[in-house]
């Protein structure tokens, strides 16, 4: 059981990293209005 809940927390942090790296791209295109992938 204790595999199940290290899987999950390790989806869950993978999870809010990919959100934090896309609200990152909203906000510089927000800023700017160009994709900035460099």
């Amino acid at each position: 059981m204790s595999f199940f809940f290290e899987i999950l927390i390790g989806g869950l942090l993978s999870g809010l990293m990919y959100s934090l790296v896309a609200l990152g791209f909203v906000l510089i295109y927000k800023a700017s209005g160009v994709f900035n992938f460099a």
